[in-house]
Protein backbone atom coordinates (compact mmCIF):
# COMPACT_ATOMS: atom_id res chain seq x y z
CA UNK A 1 0.00 0.00 0.00
CA UNK A 2 1.82 3.38 -1.00
CA UNK A 3 2.57 5.71 1.68
CA UNK A 4 1.47 9.37 1.39
CA UNK A 5 4.36 11.82 0.62
CA UNK A 6 5.58 13.41 3.73
CA UNK A 7 4.52 16.91 2.05
CA UNK A 8 1.26 15.67 1.90
CA UNK A 9 0.91 14.51 4.58
CA UNK A 10 2.25 17.24 6.98
CA UNK A 11 -0.04 19.46 5.70
CA UNK A 12 -3.35 17.98 6.90
CA UNK A 13 -4.35 19.85 9.50
CA UNK A 14 -3.77 18.00 13.31
CA UNK A 15 -6.54 17.00 15.50
CA UNK A 16 -6.66 15.67 18.52
CA UNK A 17 -4.23 12.14 18.39
CA UNK A 18 -3.70 9.30 19.92
CA UNK A 19 -1.16 6.26 19.33
CA UNK A 20 -3.50 2.78 19.10
CA UNK A 21 -1.14 -0.39 19.44
CA UNK A 22 -3.07 -3.88 18.59
CA UNK A 23 -2.85 -6.90 20.20
CA UNK A 24 1.03 -7.54 20.56
CA UNK A 25 0.75 -10.82 22.51
CA UNK A 26 3.28 -13.36 22.54
CA UNK A 27 0.63 -15.84 21.30
CA UNK A 28 0.68 -13.81 17.98
CA UNK A 29 4.12 -13.56 17.82
CA UNK A 30 6.66 -16.25 17.03
CA UNK A 31 6.67 -19.32 19.24
CA UNK A 32 3.34 -18.09 20.12
CA UNK A 33 -0.13 -20.24 19.75
CA UNK A 34 -1.40 -18.41 16.60
CA UNK A 35 1.79 -16.76 15.98
CA UNK A 36 1.31 -14.00 12.87
CA UNK A 37 4.55 -14.29 10.23
CA UNK A 38 7.09 -12.39 11.44
CA UNK A 39 4.90 -10.80 14.09
CA UNK A 40 8.11 -9.62 16.18
CA UNK A 41 8.85 -7.47 13.69
CA UNK A 42 6.97 -4.84 14.28
CA UNK A 43 7.76 -4.15 17.79
CA UNK A 44 10.98 -2.44 17.52
CA UNK A 45 9.32 0.53 15.34
CA UNK A 46 5.96 0.20 17.80
CA UNK A 47 8.62 0.98 20.38
CA UNK A 48 9.92 4.03 18.41
CA UNK A 49 6.11 4.83 17.64
CA UNK A 50 5.52 4.92 21.62
CA UNK A 51 8.38 6.94 22.47
CA UNK A 52 7.08 9.85 20.20
CA UNK A 53 3.82 9.76 21.49
CA UNK A 54 5.70 9.86 25.16
CA UNK A 55 7.67 12.78 24.10
CA UNK A 56 4.28 14.42 22.73
CA UNK A 57 2.53 14.15 25.46
CA UNK A 58 -0.24 12.14 23.08
CA UNK A 59 -2.65 9.23 24.87
CA UNK A 60 -1.47 5.67 24.29
CA UNK A 61 -3.75 2.79 23.95
CA UNK A 62 -2.43 -0.76 23.87
CA UNK A 63 -5.22 -3.96 22.90
CA UNK A 64 -4.93 -6.97 24.07
CA UNK A 65 -6.97 -10.27 23.42
CA UNK A 66 -8.25 -11.51 26.54
CA UNK A 67 -10.36 -14.58 26.18
CA UNK A 68 -11.94 -16.77 28.41
CA UNK A 69 -10.71 -20.70 28.77
CA UNK A 70 -14.19 -21.66 26.82
CA UNK A 71 -15.58 -19.65 24.20
CA UNK A 72 -16.67 -19.86 20.12
CA UNK A 73 -13.69 -18.04 19.10
CA UNK A 74 -12.07 -21.43 19.51
CA UNK A 75 -11.74 -24.14 17.27
CA UNK A 76 -12.24 -26.46 19.87
CA UNK A 77 -15.55 -25.36 20.31
CA UNK A 78 -16.47 -24.19 17.01
CA UNK A 79 -14.54 -21.42 15.87
CA UNK A 80 -11.49 -20.57 13.57
CA UNK A 81 -8.61 -20.59 15.89
CA UNK A 82 -6.89 -22.68 18.14
CA UNK A 83 -6.55 -21.71 21.47
CA UNK A 84 -5.10 -18.40 22.42
CA UNK A 85 -4.28 -15.12 24.49
CA UNK A 86 -6.42 -16.55 27.68
CA UNK A 87 -6.74 -14.66 30.45
CA UNK A 88 -4.37 -14.48 33.20
CA UNK A 89 -1.95 -17.18 30.62
CA UNK A 90 1.83 -15.66 29.45
CA UNK A 91 0.35 -15.98 26.42
CA UNK A 92 -2.10 -13.38 26.55
CA UNK A 93 1.01 -11.08 28.23
CA UNK A 94 2.04 -8.52 25.96
CA UNK A 95 5.20 -9.37 24.48
CA UNK A 96 8.42 -8.80 26.87
CA UNK A 97 10.05 -6.75 24.00
CA UNK A 98 7.21 -4.37 23.43
CA UNK A 99 7.79 -0.60 25.66
CA UNK A 100 4.82 0.97 26.76
CA UNK A 101 4.69 4.24 29.30
CA UNK A 102 3.46 3.57 32.39
CA UNK A 103 0.01 5.69 31.18
CA UNK A 104 -0.75 3.35 28.79
CA UNK A 105 -4.76 2.69 28.92
CA UNK A 106 -4.91 -1.63 28.32
CA UNK A 107 -7.78 -2.66 26.27
CA UNK A 108 -9.03 -6.25 26.89
CA UNK A 109 -11.38 -7.74 24.36
CA UNK A 110 -12.69 -11.19 23.25
CA UNK A 111 -14.24 -11.73 27.11
CA UNK A 112 -17.74 -12.78 25.66
CA UNK A 113 -17.43 -16.51 25.47
CA UNK A 114 -20.49 -15.89 22.46
CA UNK A 115 -18.24 -13.43 20.30
CA UNK A 116 -15.41 -13.55 17.74
CA UNK A 117 -14.66 -9.49 19.19
CA UNK A 118 -12.14 -8.52 16.68
CA UNK A 119 -12.35 -4.78 16.61
CA UNK A 120 -11.29 -2.67 19.01
CA UNK A 121 -14.71 -0.86 19.14
CA UNK A 122 -15.52 -4.06 21.13
CA UNK A 123 -13.07 -3.58 23.79
CA UNK A 124 -13.18 -1.99 27.04
CA UNK A 125 -10.62 0.17 29.31
CA UNK A 126 -9.23 -1.19 32.72
CA UNK A 127 -12.77 0.83 34.43
CA UNK A 128 -14.71 -0.99 32.05
CA UNK A 129 -15.67 2.05 30.05
CA UNK A 130 -15.86 0.87 26.22
CA UNK A 131 -13.28 2.38 24.15
CA UNK A 132 -15.33 5.08 22.15
CA UNK A 133 -16.32 6.35 25.24
CA UNK A 134 -12.73 6.95 26.30
CA UNK A 135 -11.70 8.31 22.93
CA UNK A 136 -15.05 11.18 23.02
CA UNK A 137 -14.43 11.79 26.86
CA UNK A 138 -10.34 12.13 25.72
CA UNK A 139 -11.87 14.67 22.52
CA UNK A 140 -9.56 12.15 20.26
CA UNK A 141 -9.78 12.85 16.45
CA UNK A 142 -7.31 10.63 15.14
CA UNK A 143 -6.10 7.28 15.77
CA UNK A 144 -2.47 5.91 14.64
CA UNK A 145 -2.71 2.09 14.21
CA UNK A 146 0.20 -0.87 14.29
CA UNK A 147 0.07 -3.98 15.30
CA UNK A 148 -1.96 -7.09 14.93
CA UNK A 149 -2.98 -9.05 12.85
CA UNK A 150 -3.47 -6.03 9.34
CA UNK A 151 -6.27 -8.73 8.02
CA UNK A 152 -8.53 -9.06 11.37
CA UNK A 153 -8.18 -7.11 14.83
CA UNK A 154 -6.32 -4.25 12.77
CA UNK A 155 -8.49 -4.48 9.53
CA UNK A 156 -11.91 -4.47 11.85
CA UNK A 157 -10.58 -2.41 14.57
CA UNK A 158 -9.79 0.63 11.43
CA UNK A 159 -13.02 -0.01 9.22
CA UNK A 160 -15.39 0.21 13.16
CA UNK A 161 -12.89 4.05 13.62
CA UNK A 162 -14.12 5.19 9.53
CA UNK A 163 -17.81 3.94 10.93
CA UNK A 164 -17.62 6.39 14.03
CA UNK A 165 -16.25 9.56 12.09
CA UNK A 166 -12.56 8.78 13.32
CA UNK A 167 -9.25 9.98 11.23
CA UNK A 168 -7.16 7.23 10.61
CA UNK A 169 -3.24 6.70 9.88
CA UNK A 170 -2.40 3.16 10.01
CA UNK A 171 1.45 2.81 10.60
CA UNK A 172 2.67 1.13 7.31
CA UNK A 173 5.79 0.00 8.73
CA UNK A 174 4.28 -1.66 11.76
CA UNK A 175 1.34 -4.33 10.89
CA UNK A 176 1.86 -7.68 9.76
CA UNK A 177 -0.79 -10.10 8.95
CA UNK A 178 -1.86 -13.44 8.87
CA UNK A 179 -3.26 -13.84 5.27
CA UNK A 180 -5.23 -17.06 6.05
CA UNK A 181 -6.56 -17.55 2.58
CA UNK A 182 -4.10 -16.37 0.20
CA UNK A 183 -4.50 -12.31 -0.54
CA UNK A 184 -6.49 -11.47 2.94
CA UNK A 185 -3.61 -8.59 3.63
CA UNK A 186 -3.89 -7.42 0.40
CA UNK A 187 -7.58 -6.94 0.53
CA UNK A 188 -7.37 -5.61 4.05
CA UNK A 189 -5.30 -2.95 2.95
CA UNK A 190 -7.71 -1.94 -0.20
CA UNK A 191 -10.55 -2.29 2.13
CA UNK A 192 -9.04 0.28 4.85
CA UNK A 193 -7.46 2.05 2.47
CA UNK A 194 -11.62 2.78 0.33
CA UNK A 195 -13.37 3.51 4.38
CA UNK A 196 -10.71 6.57 4.17
CA UNK A 197 -7.56 5.58 6.05
CA UNK A 198 -3.92 7.06 5.78
CA UNK A 199 -0.85 4.68 5.41
CA UNK A 200 2.18 6.22 6.24
CA UNK A 201 5.70 5.43 7.89
CA UNK A 202 7.70 6.53 10.75
CA UNK A 203 9.13 9.29 9.28
CA UNK A 204 6.17 10.91 8.14
CA UNK A 205 4.63 10.54 11.25
CA UNK A 206 7.98 11.56 13.63
CA UNK A 207 8.03 14.69 11.15
CA UNK A 208 4.25 15.62 11.73
CA UNK A 209 4.46 14.94 15.61
CA UNK A 210 7.52 16.97 15.66
CA UNK A 211 5.92 20.12 13.85
CA UNK A 212 2.63 19.93 16.55
CA UNK A 213 4.41 20.80 19.32
CA UNK A 214 6.50 23.30 18.39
Amino acid sequence: MPALSHEVYNAIEMPTQALLVVDLQNDFCPGGALAVPQGDRVIPVLNRYSNLFTQATLPIFASRDWHPPKTKHFVLYGGTWPIHCVQGTPGAAFHSALELPATVTVLSKGMDPNEDCYSCFEATAQDGTPFLDVLRRDGIQELFIGGLATDYCVKATVLDARKHGLDITVLSDAIRGVDLKPGDVERALREMELAGARFVGLDAVSQRLSGAVQ
